[in-house]
């Protein structure tokens, strides 16, 4: 009844308004004329900086302005999550609570305030405290004027302006402060160029060495990406020395830095990656305009007299039919022309390969982490470098764990309704052994399935061996993630150059998806019209899927933050792709070949359900047509694809299951029809997979 009051009504504001700001200034001593809302920083990215309270510049009738922050408790519980969050996965980092009152943050800004001035740091000087009200409290401070770091030019940023930020972080831990928010946002730069720490709100005192050697990390981070790795760390090595800055190599890692640091390095990686891509895909197309002209201008100087030399080589001689030597000559003449045009088909292979091989390198810049630690171990060269593991739990082996218990809980409670004993004692071996046969079969149409999309020559059998090392990957990674690494791996392995094995697994992928997507609607429509064989009117539930999709189309084409993002994901994808196509389609062995794989592969995937059903089906159950089952198969596929669980454990069987029953199978025979496919999809191959993997892995072939 409350809760509906407060839907109705409405909660209360507890914003404290600018005449309570007005009136708390005069009750703490001040005369105030006027107050104006400061903008934060225009960064987007700065979303850590949620919490950091509401910031005003207030005008007095005499003496310099004031800057003013603002806190209350809604401001207070922004971030609750990521802090709690925080606080779940990472190990050794000492996270302030995730709820404080407003009297105890007000403590400790105001503490933190003094103990960095005490220490020589430049920081706003704290001049009054007060609360607003029972819901908010305000902080004065003497007015510094100036801009933060994020707001400034790069060309701005001296290095006596870097020295200057790194004296400050010098004399904080010489009092054993840390700030942990040092973001370009937390720097500011007052007219004279001295710059000041801000934003002290989230520090502690008497921090430990950890906590410490994350602020240099970030701040090196920071600067970094401003002035450059170079920049960065001749500045860090000047105030504070060689060996603190090396101390912090182990904690320069994305996760100890600040969110927005982190989504700014994420964005860099994309835009790094996709010139990359735009270099190599240059690159190869330069190659090839060469490699046309060069034919043309060879052809052009090919002289009417060469032509008539080859020409009379190849031509039979009648007159000299009876001797062997013409003919051995003429043999000779064919072969070495042969062997000549190989040798430039090679030739001219290589230098494309050296052509793409140098717009990689030119193209390639490492991380903005990775060039920090080279600039560090240019000094240091013994530094540690191997990373501090900070996280005590990752958010994939929770997502893991979650979906794990789930699918324990459904999978007893739909095998506990099951009396197995004499399901086994009913069970129709043959059709067991049918189910283990097509699924041995389905590694061979996987192998199939990827070498058609691969130009290069790549041994079909070590590919097998590949792909049934597949399943012992899918265990400990999701079903869409680890078959596309270990594929790739491979590739490049056999030879394959990185960016082509990726586009070929790409090709392959997103080839597999195309038709996963029209064989879903096709057995869909047919199994709509099975029930009325003389109408081709599709189902009900066919028609209101594709009005669905259709209008999903729509609503992402009409967005433009929703067309933008999709756009931008499909030309990412479709950049390295379409030439890996186009290389497959001018060879179409190689087209048939993974077309047929894939239809192969879909098709025993749905022999080896059919028979796991039919080992369980008495002559009682009515038998399900191979579209029906075909439907349930694509479906529980893609939901165990987009699973995070390795292998879609819980979601395949529960969608598997599930269509089952809904296209009419009885539930005492679905479920061990489900767990007979998955035992022999999923769980039996997982020791001939392991074997195939470390087998691979020690010939250096994985």
């Amino acid at each position: 009844m409350a809760y509906g009051t407060l839907y109705a009504v409405g909660s209360p504001n507890v914003r404290p308004t600018g005449q309570h700001l007005m009136a708390g200034l005069r009750h703490v001593g001040f005369r105030p004329v006027a107050a104006m809302r400061t903008e934060d920083a225009p960064d987007n990215d700065n979303t850590d900086q949620n919490d950091r309270g509401r910031r005003y510049l207030v005008t007095l009738e005499d003496g310099p302005p004031l800057d003013v922050t603002v806190v209350d408790r809604e401001q207070q519980a922004q971030g609750f999550f990521y802090r709690a969050w925080r606080r779940l996965t990472l190990r050794g980092i000492t996270q302030r609570r995730s709820i404080q009152s407003l009297r105890q943050a007000l403590e400790q800004e105001a503490l933190l305030a003094y103990a960095a001035i005490a220490a020589g740091a430049n920081a706003p000087k704290l001049i009054a405290t007060s609360e607003l009200g029972p819901d908010a409290v305000m902080l004065v401070y003497e007015h510094i004027g100036g801009r933060s770091l994020d707001q400034m030019e790069d060309e701005e940023i001296t290095d006596d302006l870097v020295r200057s930020a790194w004296r400050q972080v010098k004399a904080l831990q010489s009092r054993r402060i840390a700030h942990r928010r040092l973001t370009g946002d937390a720097l500011l730069v007052d007219r004279s160029g001295k710059a000041f720490v801000t934003d002290l709100r989230g520090g502690e005192i008497a921090a430990g060495d950890l906590v410490l050697r994350m602020d240099v990390a970030q701040l090196l981070t920071t600067l970094g990406l401003r002035v450059g790795a170079e920049r960065s760390v001749s500045g860090a090595l000047a105030v504070l020395g060689p060996d603190a800055v090396a101390d912090c190599l182990p904690l320069l890692q994305p996760i100890a830095l600040s969110r927005s640091t982190r989504a700014t390095l994420r964005r860099l990686a994309r835009e790094r990656s996709q010139q990359e891509r735009e270099a190599v895909l240059e690159a190869s197309r330069a190659a090839k305009e060469a490699r046309v002209q060069d034919a043309a201008e060879a052809a052009a100087e090919r002289t009417p007299e060469h032509e008539a030399e080859r020409t009379s080589l190849e031509k039979p001689d009648h007159t000299s039919d009876r001797t062997s030597e013409p003919k051995a000559g003429q043999r000779a003449g064919h072969k070495a022309e042969r062997k000549s045009l190989r040798t430039e088909k090679q030739a001219e292979k290589q230098a494309e390969k050296r052509a793409v091989d140098d717009a990689m390198e030119e193209a390639r810049e490492g991380d903005l982490l990775a060039q920090i630690r080279r600039q560090v171990l240019l000094i240091r060269p013994q530094a540690p470098v191997e990373p501090v593991r900070l996280e005590r739990i990752k958010p994939r082996t929770l997502f893991s764990f979650i979906a794990g218990a789930i699918a324990a809980y459904f999978l007893i409670s739909q095998v506990t309704q099951a009396d197995f004993g004499v399901l086994v004692e009913q069970a129709e071996w043959g059709w067991v052994a049918a189910a283990l046969g097509f699924s041995a079969l389905s590694y061979v149409a996987a192998a199939m399935s990827l070498l058609g999309f691969v130009p290069e020559r790549v041994p079909f059998r070590k590919t097998v061996l590949a792909q049934v090392a597949g399943s012992f990957v899918k265990i400990v990674a999701p079903a869409a993630i680890g078959g596309v690494a270990l594929n790739t791996r491979f590739l490049q392995r056999a030879g394959v150059r990185p960016g082509l094995a990726v586009a070929s697994v790409g090709a392959s992928q997103l080839f597999g998806l195309g038709c996963h997507i029209l064989l879903l609607g096709l057995f869909g429509y047919l199994t709509g019209t099975e029930k009325t064989p003389d109408s081709l009117t599709p189902s009900r539930t066919v028609i209101a899927g594709l009005l669905t999709v259709a209008v999903l189309v729509l609503v992402v084409t009409a967005i433009p933050f929703l067309r933008k993002f999709v756009v931008t994901r499909v030309r990412s994808l479709f950049a390295g792709v379409v030439p890996r196509m186009l290389d497959v389609v001018q060879r179409p062995q190689k087209l048939v070949t993974g077309i047929g794989g894939m239809l192969l592969l879909t098709g025993l995937f749905v022999l080896c359900l059919d028979a796991s059903i039919r080992a369980f089906s008495g002559p009682d159950v009515t038998q399900l047509s191979y579209a029906s089952i075909a439907v349930v198969f694509l479906a529980g596929n893609a939901i165990g694809s987009a699973a995070p669980t390795p292998g879609g454990m819980g979601a395949v069987e529960g969608a598997l299951t599930l269509g089952l029953i809904a296209v009419g199978l009885p539930m005492e025979v679905a479920a061990p029809a489900v767990l007979l496919y998955r035992v022999m999809t999923l769980w039996l191959p997982v020791l001939p997979g392991w074997i195939c993997f470390n087998q691979l892995t020690r010939k250096g072939e994985l």
